[in-house]
């Protein structure tokens, strides 16, 4: 074990700084190729949240007593935290089925062409098709690989509430206070487990690109690029998908209660939908922008090696110090 030279940590402001610098360089191609490569997506997920609490297909209910049936069956009890829950998941997995179409296709697309343009030594030249589809694939394979991740997540907590609420009847404690108190700590600990899921996943999919490496390797990447620079990350992400949901609730405000309440569709109302998804395919642009410039940063402190037809590597870990400063341990294993 190796000590290399100390180099200063990046600061989640430094980044943002970053961030909307390069997004400016490459103003023209992220407001008009990236950002129509993301429209269709943005679309469908704002038309898809419009269309679930209004559906009729017979799909969302059955997702929804599934679900209620597998919580009964493992012993939760009935409270209003797993009813919430019950609602949310049922309504994400059909507005998931819904959008998967235009998930697997115009935003893998959009987030290979900003990677590549960023990637690109010339920043006047745009990326070529070909180029695009060469770095679909690994995107594609790390987001099917991520898809399982969310739900590794979502079991392992599920099953740590399971016997969480198993032992809490086997001791006694039923009192609706004990259940509450039980349900507030598993609402805060699912949040904080699917937060840090999907932003290794966002990270993967962003080192998939950049190395052009598929499926798990991509995660684990990422896995080890998090480590210790969760806070960043989280901060990172939170601003973006705030406003993400901002504009969320903007689209059902502007265009869906006015579509009930005046029971069409006009023109001003079509150009306003039309309008927010393209400012939602712009924050789509700019999250890739910002995950893209973190990967960036934390690759300054960090890197592996990896040999064809061995299973060696070597990992660089970043250790701080009091004065904010990392410092650089070098590790390597062999099988």
């Amino acid at each position: 074990m190796e000590e290399t030279p100390k180099f200063p940590m990046a600061k989640t402001c430094r980044i943002v700084r970053k961030s909307i610098y390069t997004f400016l360089q490459k103003y023209h191609y992220f407001t008009s190729t990236a950002a129509l490569f993301a429209f269709p997506f943005s679309a469908s997920i704002l038309l898809s949240q419009a269309y679930v609490p209004s559906s009729s297909s017979s799909l969302l209910p059955t997702i929804y007593y599934r679900l209620r049936i597998l919580f009964d069956a493992a012993g939760f009890p009935p409270s209003e935290f797993f009813t919430i829950l019950d609602v949310k998941l049922s309504q994400t997995i059909f507005s998931s089925i819904l959008t998967l179409p235009f998930t697997l296709t115009f935003l893998l697309i959009t987030k290979a062409s900003i990677i590549h343009a960023l990637n690109q030594n010339k920043p006047t030249s745009p990326p070529s098709f070909f180029s695009i589809i060469n770095l679909y694939c690994p995107l594609l394979l790390t987001y099917i690989y991520n898809s399982f991740l969310i739900l590794a997540a979502n079991a392992t907590v599920f099953s740590l509430l399971f016997f969480a609420f198993n032992c809490l009847e086997g001791f006694g404690f039923t009192s609706p206070n004990s259940v509450l108190f039980l349900s507030a700590a598993g609402a805060v600990l699912y949040s904080i487990v699917l937060a840090n899921a999907f932003i290794v996943c966002s990270l993967a999919l962003v080192l998939s690109g950049m190395e052009r490496c598929g499926g798990y390797m991509a995660i684990l990447k990422a896995c080890v690029l998090i480590r210790g620079r969760a806070s960043t990350a989280l901060s990172l992400a939170l601003p973006v998908n705030m406003a993400l949901a901002a504009i969320e609730a903007l689209f059902q405000y502007r265009v869906v209660k006015a579509y009930h309440f005046a029971e069409k569709l006009g023109p001003s109302m079509t150009l306003e939908g039309i309008l927010i998804a393209y400012l939602y395919s712009i924050l789509i642009v700019l999250d890739t922008v910002v995950t893209f410039m973190f990967c960036r940063s934390c690759k300054k402190t960090g890197s592996w090696i990896e040999q064809e037809g061995r299973h060696s590597y070597r990992i660089q870990f970043a250790e701080e110090d009091k004065n904010c400063y990392v410092s650089i341990k070098t590790m390597e294993e062999f099988p």
